[in-house]
């Protein structure tokens, strides 16, 4: 005589969602620490960093070089935005809160944040520009956008949108002069006639080493523009 089986116990129940969820949750836990730690892909928003990086271009960044040296001038940098550093901005935009900002910027709900619900969060955002000027370097950018570093002029083959001077060298851009102080790069976008970098902060044209999330290392997106990104 069979004896009559019981209802489901509850053990079962709980095995059967975990058989469900331990993957998912894994593979987002596995993400988020090589996200954290390791790399992580962006996107070209804005037209600073013309000709050679275009809107909408998607880049690997990688976050290993900078954990066992500082940047060296040339690179490609993505960093917290200066509304998370900047003393003039930072009072304005107020403290990023790291919850909040994994949140909105993680894939997906990034995507829904900025084109559905419209919404923007300035000192979540992250810029990318490239490193001209080093510790103990005393870097000069003129009217025109060009630099000279150390008291000789810069070779910059990337830069070709360089600022538009008129009669008496009246320009719409902003110069710099000054000396970079330890743990602190100074950074511009290649697309000297329209680039919030440096020369245009309130507080001051230093990013500071600690904002600085990585280094632009690969274009993996459109197909006709893979390959490294050269310094």
């Amino acid at each position: 005589m069979n004896a009559e089986k019981g209802p489901p116990k509850a053990s079962g129940k709980v095995s059967a969602i975990w058989d469900f969820w331990a993957p998912f949750l894994f593979t987002v836990t596995l993400y988020l620490l090589i996200r954290q730690f390791a790399f992580e892909a962006r996107y070209i928003p804005s037209g600073s960093m013309l000709p050679g990086l275009q809107v909408g271009d998607k880049l690997i960044v990688e976050k290993l070089t900078y954990r066992s040296r500082p940047p060296r001038r040339g690179e490609i940098v993505v960093f917290h935005s200066p509304s998370a550093f900047d003393p003039v901005w930072k009072l304005e935009a107020g403290k990023p809160n790291p919850f909040k900002c994994g949140i909105v910027t993680f894939p997906g709900i990034s995507w829904i944040v900025d084109r559905v619900l419209a919404q923007r969060y300035p000192e979540c955002e992250a810029w990318i520009k490239r490193v001209i000027a080093i510790p103990g370097d005393v870097i000069e950018v003129n009217a025109k956008g060009a630099v000279t570093l150390n008291d000789k002029k810069l070779k910059e083959p990337y830069v070709t949108n360089f600022c538009m001077t008129g009669e008496g060298g009246m320009t719409g851009c902003k110069g710099l002069y000054t000396t970079v102080p330890k743990d602190n790069v100074v950074v511009l976008g290649d697309n000297r006639r329209n680039s919030q970098d440096a020369r245009r902060w309130p507080g001051g044209p230093f990013l500071p080493d600690d904002q600085i999330i990585g280094r632009a290392v690969f274009r993996f997106w459109p197909p006709s523009r893979i390959g490294p990104l050269s310094d």
